[in-house]
């Protein structure tokens, strides 16, 4: 058998709004099994941890140029490369800040892509079919580069072969509707060149994968037919003027034979099992943004997995994961391949537990009359009968609830899932959680009148969903502003990527006080701030380096022109009141408790008009007034943002949006106070710093050794 995991969000995908302009130009693996680096279709590479579903190193090239292959990790040398507008190629390191000064070398001829290789240098593929290592490219970027291609042919896929210490690229073309393979081999520099069979004269090639095993070269095509064809070729052959023709066998035929597949893609993950992504699963089922494994041995449908937002026939494949861009989202989907049998291919390979993992005890005098033989059989059929009915009644179970999900009234929804979230089994219920909630916002978006709230809000309060298995569902509810569940999204999603949570932030800052009075919002984020005010109004007002006598002897080089009783009153008051109403500021609270990166952030707070920045910052100094007025009077149950949150989402505003805020006269007194009171820091934390060399003398004092009752010891701090 064969399994598709949970998927994991890597990252949002940048592009036009339509299906076919969003996508990347290409995934490669990186320095390390989790890490990847990702191609953008536009100007940027980007290194993410699978894992923590973060980046950790991001470049761009300046505005007109472009990436024209995506970028591969060099493993010998630790460095990245990768080509620009065709001829450029560009070498760095992470730790490599300005993008425009690394490394670039401009080539004589146009470079189709470059292939990372395992243990080696890259490969480098041009456009007219000629082959280079890296490394001497860099040392003689001018040189000479031969067309092996005839005229008007052109390269549509290439991948890196490796065998010991032998690397090749395969490569596949096409010229007047006929298909070619290459098989440039380096060190010797072997070229072989054969002419793919034909298999239909109506089905194209739609895309390529390829193993090598048994020094044979196995590569796997899918057609527009829903066919996948083999075509086998051996990796060390002769060189020949006379070019081969290689028979096509035919290796899996996919459901929706008639129908023409205009978009898909497969990868070999085995010898046994291949995944495809696009084509649909069975002939009852006409919906191809699925992504599926057969086994190819059998012919057998192993796992699938639907995946929202529809696909555009990219998929790679790394370190037993499934890298798909789909939807507006790059996803990781972890999958698990056994060894191909029979049974596997069936779903009748048994898996031992403790229970039946123990061996069965046989009286051999009786297993001579046959007793024996008869209770063995009966309880592994028992066990068989109970293990496929069980099965069986969970996809039944599943599958009815689809069914009456797409009918059902709203009120009956609340009652149908009540019922079924009750029953179903733990391991079940991410998975069938997941279906039932993009079948519900499918629904949504074709019915505008329909909209199921408490059964959404019901399925969110499973805690098994999360942004990358229901992208849409955040959006949805933005739409419907339906802020309860929209907090509830917040709060329990763990992977909303940086432009959703500016689409919150957007939404929340421009939604009219009028509107949020008459709506449903979840108060419970700021009920802390009222008892902050009450307990922290005869606290001593020095803490966190905020002091009000720190303010009135700083000086500021800047003279602020309102009166001094105001500059006060307005900043140091603990009884400031909230520039938001109590609403708007809990479903702010909810969005800046949100985790997310910098470096992806800023763009997106770019897009905030003046004044709503003006309201956030003027509600971060309010927060902060309150939080650090009351840090030690912080209920246990607390659930307002922290002190740190709050000075980060303020240096994030300013660094966004600070020649803006220069230039906006509004601005200008918020600017002024805040540059007062970070030179109050500076100069709280100077203080500090002056008597920290008193304090390690403290550590370096020998204890007296004296035990009498009473001693005076005197101390020499210097």
């Amino acid at each position: 058998m064969a399994a598709l995991f949970e998927g994991l969000t890597v990252c949002t995908l940048s592009g036009g709004k339509s299906r076919g302009q969003l996508g990347v130009l290409g995934v490669e693996a990186g320095s390390e099994a989790d890490r990847i680096v990702v191609t953008d279709l536009g100007r940027s590479v980007t290194v993410y941890q699978v894992s923590d579903q973060k980046p950790l190193g991001s470049w761009t090239v300046k505005q007109g140029q472009k990436l024209t292959s995506p970028a591969v990790f060099n493993s010998q040398t630790g460095e990245f490369a990768v080509v620009q507008d065709n001829k450029v190629l560009r070498v760095w390191r992470d730790e490599d800040v300005n993008f425009d000064k690394v490394f670039k070398a401009t080539l004589s001829a146009d470079v189709h892509r470059l292939h990372a290789v395992p243990s080696g240098e890259p490969l480098a593929l041009f456009e007219r079919g000629a082959v280079r290592q890296l490394d001497t490219l860099l040392a003689v970027p001018q040189q000479e580069v031969e067309s092996i291609l005839s005229e008007n042919e052109v390269i549509r896929w290439s991948v890196c072969l490796s065998e010991a210490n032998h690397h090749a690229v395969l490569f596949a073309t096409e010229k007047d509707d006929e298909y070619f393979l290459y098989l440039q081999k380096l060190n010797p520099d072997v070229l072989q060149k054969y002419k793919m069979g034909t298999v239909d004269s109506n089905a194209t090639p739609i895309s390529f994968t390829a193993t090598l095993q048994s020094k044979t070269v196995t590569m796997m095509c899918l057609y527009s037919s829903n066919c996948v064809y083999a075509f086998t070729l051996p990796w060390h052959s002769a060189m020949s003027e006379e070019m081969r023709t290689l028979p096509a066998t035919l290796s899996l035929q996919l459901p929706g034979l008639g129908c023409v597949l205009t978009e898909g893609a497969i990868v070999s993950l085995d010898d046994a099992h291949i995944a495809v992504l696009g084509a649909p699963c069975s002939t009852e089922l006409s919906d191809k943004d699925l992504l599926s494994i057969w086994n190819t041995h059998f012919q057998t449908l192993q796992a699938s997995k639907k995946l929202a937002g529809g696909i555009n026939g990219q998929l790679w494949c790394y370190e037993g994961k499934l890298y798909v861009p789909h939807g507006k989202v790059l996803t990781a989907v972890p999958y698990h391949c056994e060894k191909s049998s029979l049974a596997a291919a069936l779903g009748r390979l048994k898996h031992t537990t403790s229970e039946e993992g123990r061996p069965t005890a046989l009286d051999w005098y009786s297993f001579l009359e046959g007793e024996a033989t008869v209770k063995v059989i009966q309880t592994r059929r028992s066990k068989l009968t109970r293990k496929s009915t069980s099965q069986g009644t969970a996809t039944s179970s599943i599958n009815s609830i689809l069914e009456e999900v797409k009918s059902a009234s709203q009120e009956n929804l609340v009652k149908i899932l009540e019922s079924y979230l009750s029953n179903v089994q733990d391991p079940d219920l991410q998975v069938s959680v997941c279906q039932i909630v993009s079948e519900l916002v499918v629904r949504c978006q074709t019915d505008t009148k329909f909209f199921p709230r408490n059964a959404l809000l019901q399925l969110v309060r499973t805690e098994r969903l999360s942004y990358s298995a229901s992208p849409d569902l955040l959006m949805l509810a933005l739409e419907k502003q339906d802020f309860i569940l929209l907090q509830m999204c917040l709060r329990l999603f763990p992977d909303i990527p940086e432009a959703a949570t500016c689409a919150c932030l957007k939404s929340f800052l421009s939604t009219p006080d009028t509107t949020l009075d008459d709506a449903s919002v979840d108060l419970e984020r700021i009920s802390f701030i009222e008892s902050l005010s009450t307990s922290s109004a005869t606290k001593d007002k020095t803490q966190n380096g905020f002091s009000p006598s720190l303010l009135e002897e700083d000086s500021c080089d800047i003279q602020i022109t309102t009166p001094k009783q105001d500059q006060t009153s307005d900043w140091m008051d603990i009884n400031l009141p909230c520039p938001v109403s109590l609403k708007k500021a809990a479903l702010l609270n909810d969005v800046l408790q949100i985790t997310y990166t910098e470096n992806f952030l800023l763009p997106h707070l770019k897009d905030l008009s003046v004044q709503q920045v003006l309201v956030l910052l003027q509600y971060l100094w309010f927060l902060y007034i309150r939080c650090a007025h009351g840090t030690g009077n912080l209920p246990p149950s607390f659930k307002g943002p922290s002190l740190n949150q709050i000075l980060d989402w303020v240096s994030l505003l300013l660094d966004a949006n600070f020649a803006v805020l220069v230039l906006t006269p509004q601005a200008k007194h918020l600017l002024l106070q805040l540059h007062k009171f970070v030179r109050c820091q500076v100069k709280f934390f100077s203080e500090l710093s002056k008597i920290e060399g008193s304090l390690q003398q403290l550590h370096r004092i020998k204890k007296s050794n004296e035990n009498s009752l009473y001693s005076i010891e005197v101390l020499h701090l210097f």
